[in-house]
């Protein structure tokens, strides 16, 4: 004869007792009888009504789900030529997107001869950086690949 600890529906314990009469106690109470620890010795069972259990657990991941926040990585594209005024735009942009937590991935492109003056794309990066440390680190630093400068920064 298999014998089950039983908790009833209010989280009592019942104590161990026979499978037929944990079942009998489910008929009874119009539930559901759910195995909570197989592993235990005896088994752990419950009595509770299985649809309203799984309805709430569903509620708690949907509610969990909405109070995240996915870290979005926002690019702002720019060129060498591209005026002061436009660039001071991008930085408020990228202070905004750094404010509501979203990683901002600076790119600096050049065109035709302009990769001769690297060292002015590299100036303009260092400058935005400045203007936006107070409010962000820098998670991945200048880095050029091909004819682009880089700069990765996150909130802190």
């Amino acid at each position: 004869m298999k014998r089950v600890r039983l908790v009833d529906d209010t989280g009592h314990m019942v104590g161990v007792v026979p499978i037929e009469d944990a079942r009998r106690l489910t008929v009874e109470r119009g539930l559901d009888l759910v195995e909570v620890s197989p592993d235990a010795d005896p088994p752990v069972c419950r009595i509770m009504d299985f649809g309203k259990f799984k309805y709430e657990q569903k509620q708690k991941s949907k509610q969990t789900r909405k109070k995240q926040h996915t870290v979005k990585i926002k690019e702002l594209r720019m060129k060498l030529a591209t005026d002061a005024h436009d660039v001071g735009l991008k930085v408020k942009h990228a202070r905004e997107f750094l404010q509501n937590g979203d990683k901002v991935l600076i790119s600096l492109s050049f065109r035709g001869r302009e990769v001769m003056h690297k060292d002015l794309g590299i100036a303009r990066m260092n400058q935005i950086q400045q203007e936006l440390a107070p409010i962000c680190k820098v998670e991945k630093p200048l880095s050029s690949e091909g004819s682009r400068l880089h700069l990765l920064l996150s909130p802190k």
